[in-house]
């Protein structure tokens, strides 16, 4: 598929999500399958824009292209700045945040509480792509699929946003009011599909290859969009490829492949946040990555308490190194012939 000039790799996308999706995590994503990604959020207030986090979250230095940011706030006019702002940092497609439902971007009227307001939800957007059109960016959009269940209005403003410019809409199958609980529902999805022609994308809950072909089918998106799945999880984007080309599951990869994975992770994250910042916000990450392992939980709770890059990586690979004398391969549903095995082997990983 197509986003403006732009012919994707392939219809697997990385959802934007904060502290999550910084320059690292994406560049890891599109090696391992995903044909694009789009930014953390930045502010469009002016006075943010220098701050260390912005600068960081603008920083795309190596970074395949395209490039897509993702802008957050409530003024037209400060929206359209930031979108050029960004745009001379190294954005090549911008992205309108109206999907968040944080209460600290909401409280302000931003993210997916402007779908409360689609008279300042179409300004903005008209605002945006004034801005981004005279420099050939294109315009996306991603949104829930309204505020809350009685005002399901995903595919009345997709029909304004597609009339504005917008080029692209991600639609994550919750409302504001959901949040992250309960179930996504796709029906919303297969409307705003129904209603527009530009690409649209379906997001939520989608954690597997037969989840992704599922989804497909039932709202004839043209792509799908994963976030909370691919944290410690960077290669499902590969295993959803394969299965939805040739109906048949990738083998799921070796201890091996996840250690290097994962310590090529940690060098471009300390590379992006330095010693002090750096091995304090990987830690999320090694704790996703050790979930649901043997020994996980209490590596996790040791991983904690180192406060230094080096010893954090040697620790990363010894864990890896003493699991692959175990098992061969990272996959769900790992089986142990016994209880007393597994307490055994998560005794030794954690010794």
């Amino acid at each position: 598929m197509n986003i403006g000039p732009y012919l994707l790799a392939n219809a697997l996308f990385v959802a934007p999500m904060a502290g999550v999706t910084d320059r690292p995590f994406r560049q890891l994503c599109r090696r391992l399958g995903a044909g694009y990604a789009v930014s953390e959020m930045i502010s469009s207030r002016a006075d943010l824009w220098h701050t260390p986090k912005t600068t960081r979250r603008v920083n795309h230095e190596g970074e395949p292209g395209p490039i897509a940011v993702q802008i957050a706030g409530t003024e037209p006019a400060l929206m359209a700045d930031a979108a050029r702002h960004n745009i001379d940092c190294g954005a090549q497609i911008i992205d309108i945040n109206m999907g968040c439902p944080a209460k600290k971007v909401c409280s302000k009227w931003a993210g997916s509480a402007l779908m409360q307001d689609p008279a300042l939800a179409l300004a903005i957007i008209e605002a945006v792509v004034g801005a981004c059109a005279p420099r050939g960016v294109p315009v996306t959009l991603k949104m829930r699929s309204g505020w809350s269940q009685a005002h399901r209005n995903a595919p009345a403003l997709a029909v304004q946003a597609q009339s504005a410019g917008v080029q692209m809409i991600a639609v994550h199958g919750r409302t504001r009011e959901q949040g992250y609980s309960g179930l996504a529902e796709y029906d919303t999805v297969a409307a705003v599909k129904a209603a527009v022609s530009v690409p649209v994308v379906v997001n939520g809950d989608i954690d597997s290859p037969e989840k992704a072909r599922a989804v497909l089918a039932a709202t004839g998106a043209d792509a799908v969009m994963i976030g909370r799945a691919a944290q410690g999880r960077p290669w499902i984007f590969r295993e959803i490829a394969h299965f939805l080309e040739t109906g048949s599951h990738l083998a799921s990869p070796l201890v091996a492949e996840v250690k290097q994975w994962a310590l090529l992770h940690l060098q471009d994250h300390y590379q992006l946040y330095g010693e002090f910042l750096g091995v304090r916000s990987a830690r999320k990450h090694i704790g996703w990555y050790v979930r649901n392992l043997p020994g996980g939980e209490e590596f996790r709770q040791q991983m904690n308490l180192i406060e230094n890059c080096g010893t954090q990586v040697v620790a990363v690979a010894d864990y890896f190194d003493r699991l692959s004398l175990r098992m061969d391969r990272i996959g769900e549903g790992v089986s142990y012939p016994s209880n007393r095995l597994k307490r055994t082997m998560e005794a030794e990983l954690t010794a």
